[in-house]
């Protein structure tokens, strides 16, 4: 569920929680409220403070360790996703972005579990058939690793393409999925 933030202000006093997740990809540092998550990336990530801080100043939010209901929620939803036992993640999000980033980020929802599309199908589905060049900036500004699944997007060449969490765990995180695609589909 996403949180519908294009009528609502953020409040700058605000308090959001941050905490780290282990997972089988690495450490991810997850920030969240008792009902939204707000932000989700590997830990590893180069220039993650900097993201955050961009991430902290747009949300007009302050930011204290500590385990919230939503970090609890993402949590246990990732331990089912990595184990193959989940597809839709339900914990409930809140886009902080552009008018242009949300509708690139809801538009990814929309991509099904296991499947890759190109950053030029990506385009077209919002509208902007020639915007793929930004699609994919919009999609490397993503806050919400994994359950905003950019990673399901390609080249139109079929090449991976780029993501912020190293090659690496993109292609990992294709080939999980379609694996476990091809298992509920025997």
């Amino acid at each position: 569920m996403i949180t519908d933030i294009y009528k609502q202000k953020a409040d700058p006093k605000k308090v959001l929680k941050s905490s780290l997740i282990d997972t089988k990809l690495g450490k991810m540092i997850a920030i969240g409220d008792e009902k939204d998550l707000y932000f989700l990336d590997f830990a590893d990530k180069q220039g993650l403070e900097d993201k955050i801080e961009r991430f902290r100043r747009k949300a007009k939010v302050i930011i204290v360790s500590g385990i919230s209901n939503s970090i609890k929620s993402i949590a246990q939803e990732l331990t089912s996703y990595f184990d193959g036992l989940l597809e839709e993640f339900k914990t409930p999000i809140y886009l902080v972005g552009s008018v242009f980033q949300k509708r690139s980020w809801n538009q990814l929802m929309y991509v099904p579990y296991g499947q890759t599309i190109a950053y030029a199908a990506q385009a077209t589905s919002i509208g902007k058939p020639t915007a793929y060049r930004a699609v994919a900036n919009a999609n490397g500004a993503n806050h919400i690793a994994i359950v905003i699944p950019c990673h399901r997007i390609i080249t139109s060449s079929g090449n991976i393409g780029g993501y912020g969490g190293g090659i690496a765990r993109k292609q990992w995180l294709i080939d999980h999925e379609k694996s476990i695609n091809k298992k509920n589909f025997k």
